[in-house]
Order: structure tokens, then sequence, then C-alpha cells
């Protein structure tokens, strides 16, 4: 069974917008809402070439990219074509307007990866 953190309520998410969090030793990750409320969490890199995905646009249920452009899905953190690669997706849980992400992937998922 999970354990959650408590990371903020939907409503303290900018809508097709991101909040960061911060992560002891490791890389922050990004919450996302889109239009319609639903919340998203991906490590805040891009894949290619490691760009802050929270300072991105949302559309729908993907970002674009602030330095080149790409699109990244918000439920599997993939590029789409004709862009590949993935950054980690972070599990999230939301429940009465309080959105928390998995304690055992904040503090083991992606902890190492590159700048």
């Amino acid at each position: 069974m999970s354990e959650w953190k408590v990371i903020c309520r939907v409503d303290e998410i900018p809508r097709l917008g991101a909040r960061r969090v911060a992560r002891s030793g490791g890389p922050e990750v990004a919450v996302f809402r889109s239009a319609e409320d639903k919340v998203f969490a991906l490590l805040d890199r891009c894949p290619h070439k490691g760009g802050p995905l929270s300072q991105g646009i949302v559309f729908g249920e993907s970002v674009a990219c602030p330095l080149h452009n790409w699109t990244i899905g918000l439920a599997d953190g993939c590029a789409k074509a004709p862009d590949e690669g993935c950054t980690p997706a972070f599990k999230v849980k939301v429940e009465d307007g309080v959105v928390s992400l998995d304690v055992s992937e904040l503090e083991t998922l992606a902890l190492h990866a590159a700048a």
C-alpha cells in the first residue's frame, strides 16, 4: 500500500500551469493542472536538454518545454512524435481537492537524474 505526502490543494496550482516540489538530494518534481483540473506530476526536466517543464505552457494533457518547444505528455512523461524520450512520471492522488504524491517515488524515483 502506498504512503502519500500532501503537496497542496488543487486550487494552489495555477490552471494550465505548474507548481514545483523540492526533494532532498534530487531534482524537483513539477505538479501540473489542466484546464479540466486534472493533476499530473513529472520530473521537472525535459528528456531533450533538461529544460524546466514547470515553466512550460500546459495545453490539453501536454506541456511544451520552454527551451525547444518539445511536447511532453503529462500522463506518461513521453515526448510526442517526431521527438523521442521520456521523463519520469509520478503517481498523483487527489482527494477532496488535496493533491498528494507517493512518498516512495519522491524518495527514490530519478534522484540521480543528470542536470
